[in-house]
């Protein structure tokens, strides 16, 4: 046997076919990680033979021409394009594949829709997380689930392994992904359409058979001619509108005049309120500022109650002009919805279109008739307590006023505070009214303990007789008149011309104590006594009357002193 392989390498025509075969296989040039043509020769269960030109024949497995249905289109004597991954294995065979071909001839050709927004077909094949799995000419891409379809999808079994059209968003060609999405082609034909129908649709066009096609808090979705507008909701009415579902329902035809049409966005907005007048325009001729008129109360919030004046019409009541006893009363404990109720208009703002309204102006003001009442007594309903006021409810009117600590006693001691409860009723006398405020005095409906010096004409200067009140460290509390209501302090200053007899322990309670009146301020209610100043007064009177005399016969001022209070025991022992 190898005597006859030694035979036939040493034979010329084995040379010259070998010679010719190298050559052939010379000319047909094939490289390694290229996509080249090859010729199905063979089509078995497994494998599909194809020449590439080479030393032997490819083969390819079936799973790769399952995707598209190519393997049903495959024959004998087609031709494909194949991926050689190698010329020559170790094995000495072919390395081809019709999938690798398919990919980079899909990767070739993504790049250059993707700059020209080139539609695509392709098949949604699985579901990963995030979205789905796209094959597009064979390349898998990543369909993210916002972009399957313009509204959200509960089910898309329609549209597994069932032909799409989808766009290229985004290319990685690092690390080989693909971005597509169907949305942008549904968007795309959808904008077609809404340009070929906007052109028979103009801003100021108004529109008789506009389909409602949903609602919300906020607005109307409307069809007009195939095209979607937004009705907002403050383009409704000129009034206030709560809920636009319930004005109208799904599938109701609307006339609207056409408002908007956003060129960028393409976006259509509505409006019926601009197919009339708006009420506003001449407000001024029907309505005027400080004249009553009649109303219904259409909401109620914590701030006010809105009023329908009329259709298209209306105004706020504030809480200020709700009530003329309490400014932060409760709207709803003074009116109700739907209530009719007779008002004033306070003010109008046409610009802004806002009209103040007052429904306490209707109500009889009692602030009217309190002020008639000052000086006068009253009945109070104690309503609360503070550190240093009481405030009040007067029982006929409800206005409420302040009665300070100071106007309880002519004391005044702030421990009187708390002799009182909440909703006492007590009597007292309005003293003041200013600024719809109401100043209250419990101690004015007794006689001031002051007037005592005006009634006996005292004065500055003026010395009178008192008693001790109370023995105190610092002084004495004295009683100016026979009631005891009128007690006044005297400092141990004052209390003696001589330090050794300033001390207040020597004076006992019901002793009468004469004393000078060195200040009488009525107003501020200061008074200030001194029994210091009357006995200097007294010395000088004695020392005018007697010390002349006194002085030439040797008199000592003691002896002085002694004669002139000796004369008068005597004098008062006479009247006796």
């Amino acid at each position: 046997m190898a005597i006859e392989q030694e035979l036939n390498k040493t034979n010329p025509l084995h040379k010259e076919f070998q010679s010719l075969l190298e050559k052939d296989f010379k000319d047909r040039k094939l490289k390694e990680n290229e996509i080249i043509k090859a010729t199905v020769t063979e089509i078995t269960k497994n494998f599909i033979v194809v020449d590439c030109k080479a030393k032997m024949e490819g083969m390819i497995p079936v799973e790769e021409f399952k995707n598209d249905d190519e393997l049903s289109k495959l024959k004998v004597g087609s031709t494909i394009d194949v991926y050689l991954d190698r010329i020559e294995s170790a094995r000495g065979e072919i390395i081809i594949s019709r999938d690798k071909a398919r990919k980079m001839k899909a990767w070739k050709k993504m790049e250059k829709v993707f700059e020209s927004q080139e539609e695509l077909t392709g098949y949604i094949t699985g579901k990963v997380k995030g979205g789905f799995i796209a094959t597009v000419e064979g390349l898998p891409c990543f369909m993210p689930s916002s972009q399957i379809d313009i509204r959200p999808l509960k089910k898309i079994d329609h549209l597994m392994n069932t032909p799409v059209k989808v766009i290229a968003t985004r290319i990685d060609k690092n690390r080989g992904n693909v971005c597509v999405s169907r949305r942008a082609v549904l968007e795309k034909s959808k904008n077609a359409e809404i340009m070929e129908a906007l052109k028979n649709i103009k801003e100021g066009t108004v529109v008789d058979d506009a389909i409602v096609k949903a609602t919300t808090d906020w607005g109307i979705f409307l069809d007009i001619n195939g095209v979607d507008a937004l009705l907002h909701v403050s383009d409704l009415s000129h009034g206030r509108v709560k809920k636009p579902s319930d004005l109208v329902t799904i599938g109701q035809k609307l006339k609207v005049k056409i408002t908007k049409i956003d060129p960028k966005t393409n976006r259509v907005s509505a409006s019926v309120k601009a197919l009339t007048e708006d009420p506003y325009s001449n407000i001024e001729k029907k309505y005027k500022v400080g004249e009553f008129y009649k109303g219904t109360v259409t909401k109620i919030m914590d701030y006010g109650c809105f009023v329908r004046i009329e259709d298209g019409i209306e105004g706020l009541i504030h809480n200020s002009e709700l009530d003329w006893t309490n400014r932060n009363v409760k709207p709803s404990k003074i009116l109700s919805v739907s209530q009719n109720i007779k008002f004033k208009i306070v003010n109008i703002d046409k610009e802004s279109k806002r009209i103040s309204l007052s429904y306490k102006a209707t109500l009889d003001n009692p602030w009217n008739k309190i002020k008639e009442s000052v000086g006068k007594e009253v009945k109070i309903k104690i309503n609360n307590i503070t550190d240093k006021a009481i405030f009040g409810e007067l029982t006929e009117s409800g206005l409420t006023g302040m009665l300070h600590y100071k106007e309880i006693s002519y004391e005044e001691n702030i421990e009187d505070l708390k002799k009182f409860k909440k909703n006492e009723i007590i009597n007292v006398k309005i003293i003041e009214i200013k600024d719809d405020k109401i100043r209250f005095s419990k101690r004015a409906l007794n006689r001031d303990p002051l007037d005592w010096f005006k009634d006996n004409n005292k004065k500055v200067g003026d010395v009178i007789t008192t008693r001790i009140h109370g023995v105190l460290k610092s002084g004495v509390k004295v009683a100016v008149d026979k009631e005891k209501k009128l007690i006044v302090a005297i400092r141990r200053a004052d209390l003696a011309k001589e330090s050794a007899d300033a001390r207040p322990e020597v004076f006992s309670p019901g002793n009468a104590l004469d004393a000078k009146i060195t200040e009488l301020d009525l107003k501020n209610r200061k008074i200030k006594l001194s029994v210091k100043a009357a006995q200097i007064d007294e010395e000088k009177s004695l020392i005018a009357k007697f010390g002349e005399g006194a002085t030439k016969s040797g008199a000592t001022l003691k002896g002085i002193f002694e004669k002139a209070i000796g004369s008068k025991k005597k004098k008062k022992e006479e009247e006796k």
